[in-house]
């Protein structure tokens, strides 16, 4: 029988280790072309002039796709990097390749599905399929207890049926080698001017300044957890506010699938057998469930997560001057010294903590009056870690419109401001710099 030949197009699953896309194409010893596009919509402008795609996720990403192209190196293959529309550059290379099929994972949000849509029916004209794949989730889709219109609205009824009926599937086997004829390597990063981004600044020294990859991804998650022996005091610490030990810093490599939420999950579970089980170990576990939920939500409810009202339709009075206001915001000049700390630090380097991240979306929301969504579009442009469903699920959340089941969720940035930095070193560094 002729062997097969499979394009891969991988988007946010730049890993070898525990991918099913990468698994089926060596099941079938298919031939594989891996290609990676960068698709100039994800780099335009939103509705409300900020970036989908700002410029330090933009290098985070260059770091992941070089390593990844690396990677693939090492076991016989490459990674052919295109830019453009995925709609025309991956069928040229499906037709000069003469592939049989076209693998991808199936992502949730909107803009996301409305892209490999506009490659199926580009394919469908040259009668090669598109395969698409779930693997980005902790639980499998089919694996749970109950229909995906069906999911409570509310997770902890979500969490606690999870927890007792369902069970995670073992990781997927990492190929020593795949199969790929001569790759024409013509194909390079495009630059940070091609996709009309700014180079980012340095980082500050006090700040996060994560590299890409699922070699830095792996390397991480052995410091925290068996190096460093952070995880037994993770639920504790995780509120913090400085430093890279009070949290995994793993949510960047989860957003582009540099590293699976099942080898968390399976490192956790040996760290408990061999070090201790605890209240923190479970929490890693608990925020990887999280982040499962409002990926399955956002298949429930669809585009509703993107709208003001959300999926409860609720009505919002924005105050008359919220364009000075979002732009005081963004800017950290609200006057609100805690929050501006917050402000400046996800500015100066993609990154802000989840305690920061609740205050500030509160403030936005609650204090300045200011339509939430433009936050959400905010955080899109500037985090790292952006994947649509955490960011529009916890944004919807705050406001009040998505899985909270409090109507009113208010932060007072003075508390918080006492609890959380008591001695005001958070807010001095960054409103000083």
């Amino acid at each position: 029988m002729e062997q097969k030949t499979i394009l891969i197009w991988f988007r946010n699953d730049l890993r070898i280790h525990d991918n099913v896309i990468i698994h089926e194409a060596v099941r079938k010893n298919a031939r594989v072309i891996p290609v990676y596009c960068f698709n100039p919509y994800f780099f335009s402008k939103t509705s409300i002039g900020t970036l989908k795609t700002g410029s330090f996720r933009t290098k985070f990403i260059f770091e992941s796709v070089l390593t990844f192209k690396e990677k693939l190196k090492e076991i016989g293959s490459d990674l052919i990097v295109l830019f453009g529309n995925p709609e025309v550059e991956i069928i040229k290379i499906a037709l000069h390749y003469e592939v049989n099929d076209i693998y991808v994972h199936q992502e949730v949000a909107f803009e996301e599905n409305n892209e490999m849509q506009l490659v199926e029916k580009a394919l469908w004209k040259h009668r090669i399929p598109l395969t698409a794949f779930i693997g980005h989730t902790l639980y499998h889709k089919q694996d749970l207890p109950f229909p995906i219109k069906d999911i409570p609205n509310v997770f902890t009824a979500f969490r606690k049926k999870i927890e007792k009926e369902t069970s995670v599937r073992q990781e997927y086997p990492t190929p020593e080698k795949l199969s790929s004829p001569t790759i024409e390597n013509r194909f390079d990063l495009p630059t940070f001017e091609q996709l009309g981004i700014i180079e980012p600044p340095s980082i500050p020294s006090n700040g996060l300044n994560l590299k890409g990859g699922e070699a830095a991804a792996l390397a991480r998650l052995k410091y925290y957890l068996w190096d460093g022996d952070h995880l037994k005091n993770y639920k504790s610490t995780r509120n913090g506010m400085i430093g890279s030990e009070y949290s995994t810093k793993l949510s960047p490599y989860l957003a582009l699938g540099c590293i699976s939420p099942r080898r968390i999950y399976f490192e956790v579970k040996k760290y408990e057998t061999t070090r201790v089980s605890n209240d923190s170990t479970y929490w890693l576990i608990f925020e990887l469930l999280w982040r499962d939920y409002f990926r399955f939500m956002f298949k429930k409810h669809g585009n509703r997560y993107f709208k003001v009202g959300g999926f409860k339709d609720k009505v919002f009075s924005f105050g008359e001057d919220q364009e000075v206001q979002f732009a005081s915001w963004q800017q950290g000049t609200t006057g609100a010294t805690f929050i501006d700390a917050c402000m400046k630090e996800l500015n100066a380097t993609g990154f802000l903590s989840n305690r920061g991240r609740q205050n500030a979306a509160s403030y936005l929301i609650n204090d300045l009056k200011v339509n939430w969504t433009w936050g959400a579009m905010y955080f899109e442009e500037k985090l790292i870690d952006y994947s649509p469903s955490s960011n529009w699920g916890n944004w919807a959340y705050i406001a009040g419109v998505g899985n909270d089941p409090r109507e009113n969720r208010y932060f007072n940035p003075l508390k918080q401001a006492k609890e959380y930095d008591p001695e005001a070193i958070y807010t001095q560094y960054w409103n000083n710099l």
